[in-house]
C-alpha cells in the first residue's frame, strides 16, 4: 500500500483512539523498543499523545510529555512495523516538536536505541546526569532497569 494514495493524517489523539494506541504499545513494548503503557495512563495523558492515521485506522503514534518548566520528553514512538520508512515517525515527531514550540518548551529529550534517527532532528547526544532526576521515574518500571542501554539525546529550540 503506498501512502500517498489513501487518506493520512496527524491529529492530536482522542479518547476513541486510546485503544488502537494501547495495542501499538503493548505490541513494540513486547519488543523492548518503548515502555509499556497501561490503558489508564493514556486515557490520562491523552492530550500528550498524537497519532498518525490512515483510512480511520492508528497505524503511529507518539506523545510530547511535558516533564518540567520548558522541558519535555518524545515517548512512546510507534509505527507498525508495515509503514515504517515511510516518514510516518517523522511527521509524529515534527508534529511533536512544532506542539512543544507552541506552548513554550526551550528543550525536548527523549530516550532512545535509535539515536540515528533522532539526529535527523537536530537532537544532540547529552550526558544522563544533565538531565533532572524526575525524568528517571518511568525508569523504575522498565525491564532493563537499572542497566538501560538507551541513549538520552536533546533538542534545543
Amino acid at each position: 500500500m503506498h501512502l500517498k494514495r489513501v487518506i493520512t493524517m496527524v491529529r492530536k489523539a482522542v479518547l476513541s483512539d486510546v485503544e488502537q494506541i494501547h495495542k501499538l504499545i503493548k505490541n513494540a513494548s513486547k519488543k523492548g523498543n518503548v515502555l509499556p503503557r497501561s490503558v489508564l495512563s493514556i486515557c490520562e495523558n491523552i492530550r500528550d499523545f498524537f497519532v498518525f492515521e490512515v483510512k480511520g485506522r492508528v497505524i503511529g503514534t507518539c506523545a510530547l510529555h511535558v516533564v518540567w518548566k520548558e522541558l519535555a520528553e518524545i515517548r512512546s514512538l510507534v509505527v507498525l512495523p508495515r509503514y515504517r520508512r515511510r516518514g510516518i515517525g517523522g511527521e509524529l515527531v515534527k508534529e511533536a516538536i512544532k506542539e512543544a514550540k507552541s506552548i513554550g518548551i526551550k528543550k525536548i529529550f527523549v530516550l532512545t536505541n535509535n539515536e540515528r534517527f533522532f539526529k535527523k532532528f537536530n537532537f544532540k547526544r547529552v550526558k544522563r546526569d544533565s538531565l533532572p532526576h524526575k525524568i528517571w521515574i518511568d525508569c523504575i518500571n522498565c525491564p532493563k532497569f537499572p542497566v538501560c542501554d538507551e541513549v538520552p539525546l536533546l533538542l534545543k529550540i
